[in-house]
């Protein structure tokens, strides 16, 4: 047996595709599966998290900080990580990092950081570099492209 394939025991699974309210021979009939009276046996029941008018839980839990919303989100990557996965003489661009998996996604843009050592000549394109970053790539014979 592997996971790929457990399977729910036969007649534990219901189906979604249920008709409610057709009449008391369906065996879901008259009430619908609402049952008796009561806030929730009514139209316009309750929205999620509603308490019965005490303050919600989403309410009382204290807030902190501030979130801006137009905030960029930058991904980093580092001068030591293009020595790693690249040869000398390749063209470094957001989409190949994305496709040999090193990182995810370049959201709002792409900065070239200078931790570690380069010794391969590389033309790196991204959006930004830190100073030392330029200063390596270009130390190793490679070139810093901003796009």
């Amino acid at each position: 047996m592997e996971l790929s394939n457990l399977r729910p025991a036969k007649g534990s699974k219901h189906s979604d595709n249920f008709r409610r309210g057709r009449g008391h021979g369906s065996g879901n009939g008259k009430t619908a599966g609402y049952g008796h009276k009561g806030q929730k046996a009514r139209s316009g029941a309750p929205r999620i998290g509603f308490e019965g008018g005490q303050m919600p839980l989403y309410r009382r839990i204290p807030k902190r900080g501030f979130k801006n919303y137009n905030t960029k989100e930058i991904v980093t990557l580092n001068v030591c990580q293009l020595e790693k996965f690249y040869q000398d003489g390749d063209t470094v661009v957001s989409e190949d990092l994305i496709e040999r998996g090193i990182i995810k996604d370049t959201c709002d843009g792409l900065k070239i950081l200078g931790k570690g050592e380069i010794t391969k000549k590389l033309t790196v394109k991204a959006n930004a570099f830190s100073a030392s970053a330029k200063e390596k790539i270009e130390a190793a014979g490679g070139k810093a492209e901003v796009i």
